[in-house]
């Protein structure tokens, strides 16, 4: 397997004053229903954050876009959704994975998500592309939205596999850990309780919750110190942990799916673009990414190397 530099060394980022190196990524030659797109002469800036599942992401871009011909400027792991976003609005970078949910709250300024599916992508998708000339390519099935897990122990002693079943256990098992950021929010944890009829106060009290850092919480539910733990629904840590998800049964949370965004000006000039992401994205649901993410932030190892293992096992890329 060859690999190629994609950057020697940083990219400074104007406008921003951040920089970020994307390193090393594989590369191969397409296969399977991959096989016949060609992008000889484009050349294209991707961007990522820097959290581990959007680098897994955007070396999978990488790989992908330089195993049909293009000439990839790898600018993944950029620190903040907002550097990546003003980077594709400043034409730094033309492609990026992004969440249905943030874009539509953070980046185009609603007030709440939607947690709808569909409706969510086709909202985020029109006003991104009237407004800023942003084309939503068709999103993935997983969906990193904020969810509550127990331990399989808890699950199967309690029977219990989906939220609104919480408000019928007895009030000594309503213990939750959560992070401050979900705790504080208009529409976080508060809400969520009252929404399924265990409002704070009566239906569960202020001394059974414990707030506390993102990734405490984790240990804290697999410890015991608290039966429900909030989580994002594709972390790693879900899997080596032996984590339950429970569904949100009355759709209270907003739907974060991932989808390949990319300029409407690039999609102009190469239209067979969607032809390359469209059976990756339907590859990409919660289960395979909580283990592509676990291989990453529990086993150590390179995203690149994640990514690139990914594709070559599910038949779109031959290594050469």
């Amino acid at each position: 397997m060859k690999k190629l530099l994609a950057l020697g060394m940083a990219f400074v980022l104007a406008g921003c004053g951040l920089g970020t190196s994307g390193g090393f990524v594989p590369t191969g030659s397409l296969n399977g229903p991959l096989k016949s797109v060609a992008l000889d002469g484009l050349t294209i800036g991707i961007g990522s954050k820097s959290f581990q599942e959007q680098l897994i992401l955007g070396k999978i871009a990488a790989i992908l876009l330089q195993s049909a011909g293009a000439e990839v400027k790898d600018l993944t792991n950029m620190p903040g959704s907002d550097t990546s976003r003003q980077a594709m609005l400043q034409d730094q970078i033309q492609f990026a994975w992004e969440y249905t949910g943030t874009a539509w709250i953070s980046y185009l300024g609603h007030d709440s998500g939607i947690p709808d599916k569909q409706q969510q992508y086709d909202a985020v998708a029109k006003e991104d592309r009237e407004k800023y000339g942003l084309i939503w390519l068709k999103p993935a099935p997983m969906n990193n939205s904020y969810g509550f897990a127990v331990t399989r122990k808890t699950a199967e002693r309690l029977k219990i596999n989906k939220l609104s079943q919480v408000a019928s256990l007895p009030a000594k098992e309503r213990t939750f850990c959560v992070e401050s950021e979900f705790a504080n929010r208009n529409d976080g944890f508060e809400p969520m309780l009252k929404h399924y009829g265990i409002p704070l106060g009566t239906g569960v009290q202020r001394n059974d919750i414990r707030t506390l850092d993102t990734g405490a919480v984790y240990v804290a539910t697999q410890n015991g110190d608290c039966l429900f733990g909030e989580i994002f629904t594709t972390d790693g840590r879900i899997k080596s942990l032996d984590l339950v998800v429970l569904e949100d049964d009355k759709k209270y949370f907003p739907a974060y799916n991932v989808a390949p965004v990319v300029s409407k000006k690039v999609l102009d000039r190469y239209p067979q673009l969607p032809k390359l992401f469209e059976p990756v994205s339907d590859k990409l649901t919660d289960e395979v990414l909580i283990d592509l993410n676990a291989q990453v932030d529990v086993d150590g190892r390179e995203p690149a190397d994640v990514a690139m293992d990914w594709l070559v096992k599910e038949g779109f890329v031959l290594r050469d």
